[in-house]
């Protein structure tokens, strides 16, 4: 399908749904129009129609917070677009990832678990990508950079040490302490072998899917 078979409403705009294509949580609901359809095809940056000011608008073009394009998908009707990106700030003016930051059932069970909570891997990997590249004075990842990978890995060990006399111990409370040092200093030396987290969940992606005959 191309621009010219999707189904615009009567005012040229078709809804769009953006996400985060790592985490799939909803950053926002806006609008595009044809011209700001191809601008995002064309940059691979997404673009929109604004309504109020009716004028195209380039995501993150004066905060700095754009949104590089995935992929673009459209429903089976034809008239809705799923937006996924990798965003390089939040989505929201007020500063949140998403603009969807309310709850309408009121207080959020923290017993649950939604996917949008991984998101602070992403983060993460981000941080400790910024920190290889600044590399701030008296940061402990600057150290273990600094350091180089011999260090990395005997932490990597260490950690992993840890978690498993934790587990031993079936002390939880040390376990998850222990778990997320060794989460952190696995993330630091994926990214010293410049090996991105998002192809190690494309292992397990991959993993996750029956074979034939299951």
């Amino acid at each position: 399908m191309n621009i010219e078979e999707l189904k615009f409403d009567a005012s040229g705009l078709i809804t769009t749904v953006v996400q985060d294509a790592a985490t799939r949580e909803v950053l926002t609901v806006a609008y595009m129009n044809k011209e700001s359809l191809a601008k995002s095809l064309e940059t691979r940056e997404t673009w929109f129609y604004s309504r109020s000011r009716q004028e195209l608008w380039h995501k993150g073009a004066t905060s700095g917070n754009t949104q590089k394009i995935v992929e673009i998908k459209y429903d089976c009707d034809g008239d809705a677009l799923v937006v996924l990106v990798e965003p390089a700030g939040p989505a929201c003016h007020t500063g949140a990832v998403s603009c969807f930051s309310e709850n309408l059932l009121g207080e959020i069970d923290t017993e649950s678990t939604s996917i949008a909570d991984f998101a602070v891997m992403l983060e993460l990997e981000k941080t400790i990508r910024e920190r290889e590249q600044t590399m701030p004075e008296g940061a402990y990842t600057t150290y273990l950079f600094e350091k180089g990978v011999d260090k990395i890995l005997k932490k990597v060990g260490e950690e992993a040490s840890e978690v498993i006399i934790a587990a031993k111990n079936r002390d939880a409370e040390e376990l998850k302490w222990e778990a997320a040092d060794l989460l952190y200093h696995l993330m630091v030396l994926l990214q010293e072998q410049k090996l991105p987290l998002k192809e190690v969940l494309g292992v397990l992606n991959k993993r996750k899917k029956p074979s034939a005959g299951e």
